[in-house]
């Protein structure tokens, strides 16, 4: 096996990297635990001053780093612009939040004094995915590495160059050699990885079979473990909607990234009183999607980031449309080389179809039928997955108390498109996962939280 990167745009191979020798490995291991011996006892000041230069980096290089992910996985270019400028933003986040995040918090007790610490835990081993090849490593390489720790890559083998620039950029920006380190592992390796002394936590995003399997692994080991999992987001449109607005973020939605992202809008759920307006809006809206080649500007929507996946997602709508779904607009492979995949409705979509049943990641929206608020809260939450939601309403205390009380996410939004946010924590529950990142919860998933009593 091989890292290959094939450009999805073109079907052409990229770069290629061999696997990391098993035979290296223990010895860059030992060099990461030497590098987090030394980082741990860094003052706060000197890590965020590593973390503020990486920001700068990403925010130099934003244009490369952008044609970079195109070539590697597709992205458009003005999307990876905004991905690196996202890391830079979550590198300054921690850079200036840790003291507060990490500062030892008084008790008052019977003792002379008593306090919770927040100490590191040692090499976390984080098992990202291709889709925000930057984002999702800094959103957990930031936290981590300014809490103290130090970290493992094992990155998706088809954008090995955003690997290599990632370790490359952290290095120099002050990263200790051996504080972050590539590898390029194959599925079998990491459960050795996971299994090493040297490495006392895991984190991975990716789809719920990978975190089952990861997970599992870890347990065996009590290692410490975050995973976010797969998505099948709701977003309820309520009758008093404003659908313009609502339109514009389920789109949005479920566009960014052509589809593939885990908090992308996956299940429209219309209420019958504006199912047909909206759907004429949606369908408008759609249409004016441009799709083409990531490297050009006026591109909105690049191909799948893989041939496997496009074949994956096409089975998909064919299922669903045999189940009765509705196509009302793309739906057909086009005959040309690489992984694209029409932007793509489907309406009438009902539990037992694959398109609301499975995580469809890549350019198809589906329209679920509710009758009213009761049944679109019922549906939202009919679902394996507890990622993300929306809900639309001009009334917005009815949407705070759905939001807050009534779907079952780990982040609900009101009028507006789920995303991550350095400032809020991020996750979910059921089938999408445990563990928060981002926000205070991040930064301390991977410490010790140690009880200090002094008699």
């Amino acid at each position: 096996m091989t890292f290959q990167a094939i450009n999805p745009a073109t079907g052409r191979a990229g770069a290629s990297h061999d696997l990391t020798p098993a035979a290296e490995i223990p010895a860059l291991l030992a060099a990461g635990q030497a590098a987090f011996g030394a980082w741990r006892r860094c003052l706060l000041g000197e890590r965020a001053s590593v973390l503020r230069r990486a920001g700068a980096l990403l925010r130099l290089r934003k244009s490369n780093l952008a044609r970079l992910m195109a070539e590697e996985m597709g992205k458009p270019l003005a999307q990876g612009v905004a991905e690196a400028e996202k890391c830079a933003w979550v590198c300054d986040f921690y850079a200036d939040g840790a003291t507060r995040f990490l500062v030892p918090q008084r008790v008052d007790t019977e003792a002379r004094k008593s306090e919770i610490r927040f100490e590191p835990l040692g090499l976390v081993l984080a098992i990202m995915p291709w889709n925000f090849p930057l984002w999702q490593v800094f959103r957990c390489a930031a936290p981590a590495l300014m809490a103290g720790n130090g970290m493992l890559l094992k990155h998706a083998p088809n954008v090995p160059g955003c690997a290599l620039a990632i370790q490359e950029l952290l290095e120099e920006a002050g990263a200790p050699e051996g504080l972050f380190t590539n590898l390029f592992l194959d599925v079998d390796q990491v459960a050795d990885v996971i299994a090493a002394p040297e490495v006392a936590a895991v984190t991975l995003t990716g789809s719920t079979r990978a975190g089952k399997a990861v997970a599992q692994v870890a347990g065996a080991h009590l290692k410490k473990c975050v995973l976010e999992l797969g998505g099948s987001d709701p977003y309820v449109v309520l009758e008093d909607a404003d659908l313009d607005e609502a339109v514009e973020a389920c789109v949005t939605g479920r566009i960014l990234n052509a589809g593939q992202s885990c908090i992308a809008a996956k299940r429209l759920i219309v209420v019958d009183a504006v199912r047909e307006a909206f759907t004429e809006k949606l369908l408008a809206r759609l249409r004016a999607e441009v799709v083409g080649d990531p490297l050009a500007e006026a591109t909105s929507v690049g191909p799948m980031a893989r041939a496997d996946l496009r074949d994956e997602l096409a089975r998909q709508v064919e299922q669903s449309v045999s189940a009765g779904a509705e196509l009302l607009l793309g739906g057909t492979v086009p005959e040309q080389p690489g992984a694209w995949y029409p932007v793509t409705l489907l309406a009438g979509v009902v539990p037992g179809m694959p398109a609301f049943d499975e995580e469809l990641f890549g350019p198809v929206a589906a329209i679920v039928p509710a009758t009213d608020e009761a049944d679109a809260i019922r549906l939202a939450n009919d679902s394996i997955y507890g990622l993300g939601g929306a809900v639309f309403t001009l009334d917005v205390d009815r949407g705070e108390r759905i939001a807050a009380e009534e779907l079952e996410a780990g982040s609900c939004f009101v009028n507006t498109f789920v995303r991550s946010d350095p400032r809020l924590p991020f996750g979910g529950i059921k089938q999408s996962g445990y563990g928060r990142e981002l926000g205070t919860f991040g930064i301390r998933e991977f410490v010790n939280v140690k009880t200090v009593y002094v008699a």
